[in-house]
């Protein structure tokens, strides 16, 4: 099969805006290949955000130093059996690390006291790049009883914009717990959005502008037994009714996982609500329990 190219341009900026350099990327097709005639398996696995913060938390624990490195044009040092370069890559780097014993966008920082991750170069970029990197900020990412819903007779708003503001968001929870909530409700209404559901999403942001240093701090030397918290609401999705569970986790006073999300059944009771968001914390338990 003959796979065929096209030219990629863009624009290098420093932490200004300013642009250093121009760059230009010559890269091929891919996705015309089909599964089963040019290739017969692409998955690259990648690692959990809850095992890395498990690994973070106990190097804290331990007081081990820790490292980060980048490799850089890592698709070209994957030999080649079919036209897969990320597969290939994930397994010349596999078969390196399991002989030697041994991420973009978190910061990492290591003091004496403990490790602290964030993303405030991220934060800083999503912010001018959708122009909410100026005007007055907000204490909360979201009203204390939010009214989101369909809004059918709603004005819609272009929903590619909608995707290119919420997607950010969706990858900054990493480091933000205090936004997962805000971000799962807007997230349920990419389908068909309107102004009253991107106005949310603009809070969100105007709450990041005020807080653009908030992270996750895993002090060394502290408890490290796991730990685990679970909530619902009842019938709180306006739309569907169903509920919303919530859950966190922690190594001693180290967070390691969380989440929010609407239920897959209508409960009767907040009893059984709660009943709901428990199993899919303890199912979470369990498997966090397989990485200790």
């Amino acid at each position: 099969m003959v796979i065929r190219l096209k030219w990629l341009w863009k624009n290098k900026k420093d932490d200004d805006q300013t642009v250093i350099h121009n760059k230009a990327r010559l890269v091929a097709k891919g996705y015309a290949q089909e599964e089963g005639i040019d290739f017969e398996e692409s998955f690259a696995p990648v690692a959990r955000l809850e095992t890395v913060r498990i690994f973070i938390s106990y190097v804290a624990h331990k007081s081990f130093p820790m490292y980060q490195m980048d490799m850089k044009t890592a698709f070209l040092n994957g030999p080649l059996k079919e036209e897969q370069a990320p597969k290939a890559w994930y397994d010349e780097l596999l078969k390196f690390l399991t002989l030697k014993d041994f991420t973009k966008g978190l910061q990492i920082h290591q003091s004496p006291c403990g490790i602290f991750i964030n993303q405030a170069k991220y934060t800083l970029e999503i912010l001018h790049k959708h122009g909410m990197d100026k005007g007055q900020s907000t204490g909360t990412p979201m009203a204390t009883k939010p009214k989101l819903d369909t809004d059918l007779s709603g004005s819609p708003v272009d929903q590619t914009d909608y995707h290119s503001k919420i997607r950010p968001l969706m990858y900054l929870t990493s480091s933000r717990p205090d936004i997962v909530q805000a971000v799962c409700f807007c997230v349920r209404y990419q389908s068909r959005p309107t102004e009253k559901q991107l106005k949310e999403v603009k809070r969100i942001f105007r709450y990041l502008r005020g807080t653009i240093k908030m992270g996750l701090w895993y002090p060394k030397g502290s408890r490290f037994e796991l730990t685990a918290l679970s909530d619902a609401d009842h019938a709180g999705c306006i739309d569907s009714r169903k509920s919303t569970s919530e859950g966190i986790q922690f190594l001693g006073d180290k967070l390691v996982s969380l989440m929010s999300k609407k239920q897959n059944c209508t409960t009767m009771s907040s009893a059984e609500a709660e009943y709901v968001a428990l199993s899919t914390s303890c199912a979470q338990v369990m498997w966090t329990r397989t990485q200790l």
